[in-house]
């Protein structure tokens, strides 16, 4: 089974954005594993991001993909690291700047700005899809 880490800062505030998590957790189940680790403030997402040995950032200015490069390339990656991938969403300043200061990889799932709360669940919607 796959496992994914999904690192950002914040809560799931409005119901209705918990129970879309919910929906894709169960849909993903039998293939993959989400861990959400939501930090309190983006000192505590650095301190944690670092901690991992490989990081997959979403960031505006990272390459951008569509769902179809999307869904290879997190194949690939998942596949090289072992069936366990760890991804950071920054906050609403984006991603703490120490963590750019390790090479990893960047993505952008559009030039448009999202909260960190969209942004997981596009990030559920688009393994769902990749899985599919």
């Amino acid at each position: 089974m796959f496992k994914v880490k999904v690192l950002t800062v914040g809560k799931t505030k409005e119901a209705w954005l918990a129970e879309a998590l919910a929906e894709y957790e169960k849909r993903l189940k039998p293939k993959l594993q989400i861990e959400w680790r939501l930090c309190k403030s983006s000192a505590e997402l650095a301190s944690d991001a670092l901690a991992e040995p490989f990081l997959l950032l979403l960031d505006p200015k990272g390459e951008l993909l569509t769902s179809e490069q999307f869904s290879q390339k997190f194949l690939r990656l998942i596949e090289e690291r072992g069936s366990r991938l760890s991804i950071v969403i920054g906050g609403a300043e984006g991603l703490p700047p120490e963590i750019g200061k390790r090479p990893h990889v960047k993505w952008s799932f559009s030039p448009l700005t999202f909260t960190h709360q969209m942004m997981r669940l596009l990030l559920a919607e688009q393994i769902y899809r990749a899985l599919e």
